[in-house]
């Protein structure tokens, strides 16, 4: 007969949980703002815009949307990038996903490229000159996500990355708005101290920024190594 399980070990398989992106909570979260995600975001674009503007994007690059959502950055990348770049999204949730194919399709951006799958999966077909993260904080905590987007960068690609964050001391009563942020866009609260920390030592020249009174980073610097490593 097999030994009865250690029910000791059970608090700490939650906690497990707890500390770690899970997918499944994630794609149900997605599920359910799929609809409403674009005015959820709205408060957010100056940070979008600030975030792109640190790519330093020129015409005919080629860029990696990670964790792309509904493609609320496009626009802002093809003003950039003109039809000779182009983008590339990957984002696991189908249904945002394909809004973001709606998108791309409604405003005739046939330079754009949709990947369908976890970004630590997603087989990306060629090297690109940039990639932003958008408040993306479990693929963030995900060094496995992070490592497959660095191996599909040139050398001297710049890396630029934006989300959620504890508040600093002197603003803790805005840890309540992060609290309900996080709640909504994220699987877990694991590392919101530091949401860049996996992503430091991949890059090179780190540079922080902060908005909305610390409640929200932007991290940016040029990564060590391109291509495959």
């Amino acid at each position: 007969m097999d030994p009865a399980p250690d029910d000791r070990s059970q608090p700490f398989q939650w906690l497990t949980r707890w500390l770690t992106p899970n997918r499944s909570a994630a794609l149900r979260q997605y599920r359910s703002r799929a609809r409403i995600y674009d005015l959820e975001l709205a408060l957010f674009e100056p940070v979008r815009r600030r975030a792109i503007d640190l790519l330093h994007l020129k015409h005919g690059d080629r860029v990696l949307d990670v964790g792309c959502g509904t493609g609320l950055s496009f626009s802002m990348l093809e003003g950039l990038i003109g039809h000779a770049g182009s983008i590339v999204g990957i984002e696991q949730s189908p249904e945002m996903h394909e809004r973001a194919r709606a998108r791309a399709a409604e405003n005739g951006w046939k330079n754009v490229t949709l990947i369908s799958a976890a970004v630590e999966e997603a087989a990306i077909a060629r090297v690109a000159d940039a990639a932003l993260f958008h408040f993306t904080h479990d693929i963030m905590r995900t060094p496995n996500a992070l490592a497959n987007v660095c191996r599909h960068l040139k050398p001297g690609a710049r890396i630029v990355a934006a989300g959620i964050k504890w508040a600093p001391i002197l603003a803790m009563p805005l840890n309540i708005v992060v609290w309900n942020a996080a709640m909504r866009s994220t699987s877990t609260l694991e590392g919101l101290g530091r949401p860049w920390s996996h992503l430091e030592p991949l890059v090179s020249e780190l540079k922080l920024e902060q908005m909305l009174g610390g409640t929200v980073y932007i991290a940016s610097g040029v990564v060590k190594q391109g291509g495959i490593f």
